[in-house]
């Protein structure tokens, strides 16, 4: 993988993290950005350097998820099975879905097999098989109603 698509990917990864945080403490968009930028993008892993991330990239996502979430929530809740809502998903699975639609909807700039490959190896990182099938079928659905769109 060349160094600019990597960068991407970490991108994506901490977006994913970023959102979580959000959710789960209470922090706001600005802040977590920061946070990241300040603390997280230079650190190690056991004395390892991680990968780099695009930094602009990642606060374009958190920004936009943040800005667009009550258009992507609906794209996301109207792939639910009768009886679910968006909050009984594990808060992971959520910010997942949540960058990934922002992508598919928003941003044009990457192929939609791409942006839902990147989140389908997000969910494996963190779950199992029966989470990552879940993801890849809303995300499937989201570009396919997309495509038929636009």
């Amino acid at each position: 993988m060349n160094a600019a698509r990597q960068a991407r990917s970490v991108a994506r990864l901490a977006a994913v993290q970023a959102l979580y945080q959000m959710e789960t403490a209470g922090a706001g968009v600005e802040a977590v950005i920061r946070e990241f930028r300040d603390h997280r993008f230079e650190s190690d892993l056991e004395g390892e350097p991680l990968a780099r991330a695009d930094e602009p990239f990642f606060a374009a996502l958190a920004r936009g998820v943040v800005g667009a979430q009550r258009e992507i929530d609906a794209a996301i809740s109207e792939r639910l099975a009768a009886g679910w809502r968006l909050e009984r998903l594990d808060a992971t699975v959520r910010a997942i879905l949540r960058c990934a639609a922002f992508e598919l909807r928003f941003r044009r700039d990457v192929p939609p097999e791409v942006v839902i490959n990147e989140y389908l190896e997000i969910a494996k990182s963190f779950f199992g098989g029966a989470e990552a099938g879940f993801v890849n079928g809303v995300l499937d659905s989201i570009a396919r109603d997309d495509r038929l769109a636009g």
